[in-house]
């Protein structure tokens, strides 16, 4: 009888932890990001505002249902190994989705664990559109690709290509070496040989510490005034929008440059951008990338709680070939499987809400709805907006999200940028 009522409570005390278990108090989510190193305002700025997308999630309680989101953040220090490293050690911890990597290189390395162990990897800074969703199902893009990998080539044959259909080319390919391994003397030597050609369009697209060292470099081949058109990548907006106003000596070496910027309507950033310097405490500028790491996090709480809503638990297994794997000394047998990472996926990819970015939607390739960018010119310790371009309708002074309610219009009759 002792025997039967003992092994009673060991069952209902079982029954209990089971429960507490798949009904876990916190919801684990995993960031990887680098820094302090190239791109790290995209990284300072994200973190911030992942900090302030998890406190919003977490006043409310309806979102969760009393849970609690926790964002833990790993510095991949712009290394593939130690962002290898970072996604490891958050699949040992029950996480349930992945925000990064930053760089589209990591992303097509870590997204082979994703499809392995069930748990969407999300990224507003990895947008290499190679990463299909056919070979990494559980990769999402929640920021427009931007026809490039991270060494640029995707984006230059794209170029190319675009030109070649207006009967133009690209006369020369200058290969610059990447952050921080650029030095003035090999910048120098490049631009020599293009200011020795006849063309004087020049698009520049590099990482933030070794487009500044170009155009300052530029600057004193004489090389940024009259007769040259320079046209920068998203790199250099950013860098505008987290260090404005500029150093007078940086500002000097880049007047007149265009570049575009990741576009997000104003009525929808405004009243968060009014929060900003007291979020950072006034450490860093906001910058496009922020509103899309807040919406990144909100777009993973909205899922869990459409999760939730459905009565389904949050529950892990272990991975039997992982398990089997003897003879080694790595702990793979403490990574699990997501139980229920393809009905989070699902819902992710359903997702259909407003955020700071403006409406977030994916299409049938699940690509954002609408993208869209700023154009800009650099004036002053500052910049001045001067259109906008989108797929739906081409350069306009007039803000893309107008022109969505009619019907396309790409004449070049229609194409206008202020001046």
């Amino acid at each position: 009888m002792n025997l039967v009522l003992l092994l009673s409570i060991i069952s209902l005390f079982a029954g209990v932890f089971s429960k507490a278990a798949l009904k876990p108090d916190v919801v684990n989510v995993g960031a990887i990001f680098s820094f302090n190193t190239i791109n790290e305002k995209v990284a300072k700025v994200a973190k911030v505002a992942m900090k302030a997308a998890e406190d919003d999630i977490n006043s409310d309680p309806s979102i969760l249902g009393g849970r609690r989101l926790s964002i833990a953040l790993h510095d991949s220090n712009f290394s593939s190994f130690l962002g290898i490293i970072g996604a490891l050690q958050f699949m040992e911890t029950d996480t349930v989705a992945i925000i990064g990597p930053q760089s589209s290189m990591l992303a097509h390395v870590l997204s082979h664990l994703a499809n392995e162990l069930y748990v969407p990897l999300l990224s507003f800074t990895a947008l290499d559109p190679g990463l299909s969703t056919l070979q990494f199902p559980f990769f999402v893009q929640t920021a427009p690709n931007d026809i490039d990998d991270d060494q640029s080539r995707n984006g230059i044959v794209t170029l190319d290509d675009e030109l070649a259909e207006r009967c133009c080319r690209i006369s020369y390919k200058a290969v610059l070496p990447p952050d921080p391994t650029a030095t003035s003397s090999g910048v120098r030597r490049e631009l020599t040989k293009v200011q020795m050609m006849e063309s004087r369009v020049i698009v520049l697209h590099t990482f933030s510490k070794t487009g500044l060292l170009v155009f300052e470099v530029a600057k004193s081949l004489g090389m940024m005034g009259k007769g040259y058109v320079w046209i920068a990548s998203t790199w250099l907006s950013t860098v505008l929008d987290s260090a404005s106003p500029l150093k007078p000596e940086t500002a000097n070496s880049v007047q007149g440059a265009l570049n575009l910027r990741l576009h997000t309507p104003d009525s929808e950033r405004s009243l968060f951008l009014s929060r900003w310097n007291q979020l950072s405490n006034g450490s860093i500028g906001l910058n496009p990338y922020g509103l899309f790491a807040y919406d990144t996090a909100w777009m993973i709480a909205r899922a869990v709680k459409s999760f939730l809503d459905r009565g389904t638990n949050i529950s892990f297994s272990n991975d039997a070939r992982l398990s089997d794997a003897g003879g080694m000394d790595l702990n793979l047998s403490a990574l699990s499987i997501f139980d229920g990472g393809k009905q989070l996926l699902k819902n992710i990819i359903e997702t259909n809400m407003t955020g700071l970015t403006g409406p977030v939607r994916f299409d049938q390739d699940r690509s954002l709805i609408n993208p869209s960018h700023d154009v800009i010119n650099v004036v002053k310790t500052g910049y001045q907006q001067i259109g906008f371009w989108s797929n739906y309708s081409g350069l306009s002074i007039v803000p893309p999200e107008t022109f969505y309610g009619k019907r396309p219009n790409r004449s070049s009759s229609n194409q206008h940028l202020d001046r």
